[in-house]
């Protein structure tokens, strides 16, 4: 309670100051956005601070906010009731950005019983990271790469041209490189200083492999507070762009011709401050742990690659010769696989999944890996040794699913994701694949006119 009565007191020193007039009270809902309402201050402290109330569609819905029938939790049948948004203070952040605002998340709490909501993002990531700490006192060690691509114009401009011949910033791959990114830096700088002053420990932001692309780099922390920042640097990086006059998209694939955006994860396990994965008397420093852990990742890869990659379009990025994998191999050091081995032969030591795209919900796809990984430490799952060479190539490693009907298929059938998460969460999550995939299916493409409106 004294720690609430902390941050209640540098949330009121905050509003005496001047400092803040508007809070945004927010949830992250499946898609890893913010959704919520903005308050008066002195509201927010009297009455919100405890708790607020919110539609219980805002986690039913798709990347149109349309409702779509088919879910348990809620639908037209059922009313569209209230779900309690109960705000963390520990979330709670200035967002410099803009003006006189800060910040505050929400745990999703149901109206009648008051217990969480298991299929809310924060929900989902919480049980594996109790499971975790059930399992050995372990703590997940979590850093996410945020890749994006920057247009001319902002969304509202370029929407009104049905986002056609929109113009990427830049004009040539600018991966590392400094002279074109200068270009960039109205956005990129405000982006860095802003995001640091809100309390994100940002390490850097570079050019990436193609015109326009961007990356950014947050420093790894435990796996709650890796998904929290993750979130609100997206969302940071679409607010600042547009305020500067551009657009940002984190879509991660725009052009057939173009590289993918990812958001590759890296992760290493932790106990009482110290690298557990480490172990310097085994092969590339590799603890038993670790070599368990990482079996599980790879074992049950292609059962929750939906949480990695749950659009239409994040499956348009698997693409040899990308840098965006299309095998569940491992390797080391080696980005042509599904997991890279980072760091070997240090106390650094930690795995990075390569399959996210920028699209993903970093608390699911991190409670996603954390389910697997705790899978392959409780079956002491063998390791087989890493792969090496062009991993594109070699036709004996398995291959992630292409598609998202074949990832909505492994994970409608996993057992291991049932048990980790809940059948009540895994069927929320197959009918929202199954909505992307059935809006998709009734759409009629340029490509199909193109190429049928004469020829057929």
């Amino acid at each position: 309670m004294s720690k609430e009565i902390d941050i209640t007191n540098e949330i009121i020193k905050k509003i005496e100051s001047g400092q803040i007039d508007t809070v945004l009270v927010c949830l992250v809902d499946m898609q890893g956005r913010l959704m919520g309402k903005r308050f008066h201050v002195r509201n927010f402290v009297k009455y919100a601070m405890h708790e607020t109330h919110c539609c219980n569609y805002l986690l039913a819905t798709d990347l149109e906010m349309s409702t779509p029938a088919g879910y348990r939790s809620s639908s037209w049948e059922k009313g569209y009731g209230d779900y309690i948004m109960r705000p963390d203070l520990t979330t709670f952040r200035l967002m410099p950005w803009l003006e006189g605002t800060a910040m505050v998340l929400c745990d999703i709490v149901d109206h009648h019983t008051h217990t969480p909501v298991s299929h809310s993002p924060r929900q989902v990531l919480k049980r594996q990271v109790e499971r975790l700490t059930a399992l050995g006192g372990y703590e997940a060690m979590m850093a996410t790469e945020l890749e994006f691509f920057l247009f001319e114009g902002t969304v509202d401009q370029n929407r009104k041209n049905d986002f056609r011949n929109i113009t990427p910033v830049g004009g040539f791959n600018q991966d590392y490189h400094i002279f074109q990114t200068t270009k960039e830096e109205p956005v990129m700088r405000r982006l860095r200083n802003t995001l640091y002053a809100a309390g994100i420990e940002v390490e850097c932001t570079k050019g990436e492999a193609e015109m326009g692309q961007e990356e950014l780099n947050l420093r790894y922390g435990p796996a709650m507070v890796c998904a929290e920042q993750h979130t609100i640097a997206k969302h940071a990086t679409k607010e600042i762009a547009w305020q500067q006059g551009f657009s940002a998209t984190f879509l991660p694939k725009w052009r057939a011709d173009k590289v993918g955006s990812s958001s590759h994860i890296h992760c290493s396990l932790f106990k009482d401050n110290t690298n557990v994965f480490y172990d310097q008397n085994r092969p590339f420093c590799m603890s038993e742990l670790m070599d368990h852990f990482v079996a599980g990742l790879l074992s049950y890869a292609q059962e929750y690659t939906y949480f990695l990659a749950p659009n239409i379009n994040s499956y348009k990025r698997f693409r040899k010769g990308t840098f965006a994998p299309t095998k569940v191999g491992w390797s080391v050091d080696n980005r042509t696989a599904g997991f890279r081995l980072c760091g070997a032969e240090s106390k650094g030591v930690r795995i990075e999944c390569r399959i996210p795209g920028a699209d993903v919900n970093p608390y699911l796809a991190q409670a996603a890996l954390l389910a697997a990984g705790i899978k392959g430490i409780e079956e002491r799952k063998s390791l087989p040794p890493p792969n090496t060479g062009d991993l594109y190539s070699q036709a004996h490693i398995n291959e992630i699913p292409r598609t998202l009907r074949a990832a909505t298929e492994t994970l409608r059938r996993s057992d291991m994701l049932r048990h980790a998460m809940g059948d009540d969460v895994i069927d929320h999550y197959v009918r929202a694949a199954e909505v992307e995939q059935e809006e998709f299916d009734a759409v009629v493409t340029d490509w199909e006119i193109s190429r049928g409106f004469e020829r057929c």
